[in-house]
């Protein structure tokens, strides 16, 4: 707070910053483990396209230091480090800036920020931690073949590292989607109320999900809209690709949010439904044992036969207890019987 702008202020817990260079060619590349800025001095000049990935934010020195060699803006270093950034697009006049989320642990749900730069010959990538979904292009890139990762530049590597991030997304999809469809099938057996727990908690993430894929639909059609000079038209053609695949993730979260909502409220019918069950049982069962009660009342009151005939007389019948026990289940079979032709049973 109170800082002036550009001024790169590191998270206390932020990871140790950890670099890793690799050097593309046509016809070759090569990977630097433990990179420092020597190689990239060293390096960065003797390859056509060099991608530097910063695993870990501590070192705010260091992340100075890059800029400097790849002349990034310091504002767009600023939101590198200030995590929490929405999705986004900006252009300079040599390079891009662009802010991802990604899945940084799918059980969690904990979301991770991702800054990309690109520019002539360089790409560069942020996180906040270790672990991301980019293994598929550094095998493409390491492979022997000849590919387009190695022969069409900066923009189309960068192209290649946010489709990834954008198709990591798919399998969260389906797996939440497969989670719902359990509760589903378990609530119509048996609905308990720890399934509303459950549904709460994947609309939840179905909403957050959703509005990062908002964010980051955006932003990729800002990237395919851009004049900028450094992205090429054969690019956008793959980056408007990626875009249909956002449209499809925002949809298909959107799907997952309405269809929770939508079990949440069967929930809570089938739940007033058994409740309603329930009352009705106690009621019907209530409505039997009243005029049952009110004979055993009757009956149970202090009379005395020998003072008056008029003092219940039944009360000396030989078989008065028998009789009253019939009478009674008599009582409660018409009752039922009564229930059922009304069809309230």
């Amino acid at each position: 707070m109170g800082a002036s702008p550009g001024t790169l202020i590191a998270d206390p817990k932020a990871q140790r910053s950890e670099l890793s260079l690799t050097l593309i060619d046509r016809d070759r590349c090569e990977k630097v483990d433990d990179a420092s800025l020597d190689d990239l001095k060293t390096h960065c000049e003797k390859w056509p396209l060099v991608w530097l990935d910063c695993v870990g934010l501590a070192n705010v020195e260091l992340i100075e230091q890059i800029g400097k060699v790849f002349g990034l803006h310091p504002l767009a270093l600023e939101d590198v480090v200030n995590t929490g950034q929405r999705p986004k697009a900006e252009f300079f006049d040599d390079h891009a800036f662009v802010v991802v989320n990604m899945i940084d642990d799918p059980v969690a749900y904990r979301y991770e920020q991702i800054s990309l730069f690109f520019g002539k010959g360089f790409v560069i990538t942020f996180q906040q931690r270790e672990g991301d979904p980019f293994d598929p292009v550094r095998k493409r890139i390491v492979a022997s073949t000849p590919n387009r990762l190695r022969s069409r530049g900066a923009d189309y590597l960068a192209y290649a590292l946010i489709d990834a991030i954008v198709d990591s997304f798919f399998p969260l999809i389906e797996s939440a989607s497969a989670r719902t469809d359990e509760v589903e099938d378990a609530m119509l057996h048996h609905p308990h109320k720890h399934q509303v727990r459950i549904l709460h908690e994947q609309r939840r993430q179905a909403g957050q999900l959703h509005r990062t894929m908002l964010s980051l639909r955006d932003a990729l059609a800002g990237l395919v809209r851009s004049d900028a000079p450094y992205i090429k038209p054969e690019t956008k053609i793959f980056l408007n690709d990626t875009l249909d695949h956002a449209y499809r993730l925002v949809e298909l979260a959107d799907t997952q949010r309405d269809m929770t909502t939508g079990l949440i409220e069967m929930h809570l019918s089938l739940s007033q439904a058994r409740t309603n069950e329930i009352i009705s049982l106690l009621t019907i069962v209530s409505a039997i044992f009243i005029p049952l009660t009110f004979l055993v009342g009757v009956w149970g009151m202090n009379f005395d036969p020998t003072t008056s005939p008029w003092n219940m007389p039944e009360l000396r019948a030989y078989y008065g207890y028998p009789a009253a026990l019939v009478f009674m289940a008599l009582v409660a079979i018409g009752l039922v019987a009564f229930f059922k032709w009304r069809k309230w049973l």
